[in-house]
């Protein structure tokens, strides 16, 4: 057995397979996002304050965690999407300090509309994306010394949209 530090020729396959899966699908979103008339960071902005989990704030902190960016950088765009109309900032009620970001109307409409177009791509790309992501978890189990689970006993992916 391969050392756990050796990385044969089917792993980096594998993991090469799924990083192109992903790819095509944030490219689609992309394209999808400028030809709504945003950015692609400003999409994942809205998104991100839209799709917030419950008990979770949109404050500038946690939407740049969302987003994986720098604080300044998402003030930058919040700054550019308020000024577009998208989002607004409000006051929190509890803590008047606390500043939280609102997707408006306007953001609501533009965000319906990529997301149908999202949901429409996940229909077909979805399930080839899903099939690498399976492959390279086998991959890793399989280098780690355990079988791959069958289909049946796979857990249930965590829907956190739908939180």
């Amino acid at each position: 057995m391969a050392s756990p530090s050796e990385v044969s020729q089917k792993e980096y396959r594998a993991l090469a397979e799924f990083r192109y899966q992903i790819r095509c699908f944030l490219r689609f979103s992309e394209d999808a996002a400028r030809a709504a008339g945003l950015e692609p960071h400003q999409h994942q902005l809205l998104l991100a304050v839209k799709g917030m989990p419950d008990g979770s704030g949109s404050s500038i902190g946690e939407v740049a965690e969302r987003l994986q960016i720098q604080h300044h950088s998402t003030v930058e765009l919040v700054d550019r999407l308020v000024q577009r109309g998208y989002v607004q900032r409000r006051h929190d009620g509890a803590d008047r300090r606390h500043v939280l970001v609102h997707v408006t109307a306007k953001g609501e409409r533009v965000l319906r509309e990529l997301a149908v177009h999202h949901e429409e791509e996940l229909r077909e790309l979805g399930p080839v994306l899903v099939s690498s992501l399976r492959r390279l978890m086998n991959t890793l189990r399989r280098k780690a010394g355990a079988k791959p689970k069958p289909a049946a006993a796979r857990p249930k992916a965590r829907r956190t949209a739908a939180r």
